[in-house]
């Protein structure tokens, strides 16, 4: 699960099977949370980065398990997590506060 991407960088990949039911969709989306690590990885801190997928991909939108669209929404996507996550400063003490409530 955690891949070492370069010094003092760990990439954490979760791609659960209930929302990508098909192995090509799960293997396409983690290789596009790779790339997209390997190109922010200059300006991300050293650090433990856990990629997880929290919602489905729609089987409806995305008929194809390998398509372009699928391709696209998952480098877009990728994108803007990681832009996220340089341009937000860490609160105190690290990492994000856990919560136990749901979302």
């Amino acid at each position: 699960m955690d891949e070492s991407v370069g010094t003092g960088h760990w990439l954490g990949l979760v791609v659960p099977k209930r929302h990508a039911k098909r192995a090509v969709t799960r293997n396409l989306i983690k290789r596009q949370a790779r790339a997209a690590m390997a190109r922010h990885l200059a300006t991300l801190p050293s650090g433990l980065w856990v990629v997880r997928l929290r919602a489905p991909f729609d089987r409806q939108q995305f008929a194809s398990p390998a398509s372009e669209a699928l391709r696209e929404a998952a480098h877009a996507e990728m994108e803007q997590l990681f832009d996220r996550a340089i341009h937000q400063p860490l609160p105190p003490g690290g990492g994000r506060p856990r919560s136990r409530a749901r979302a």
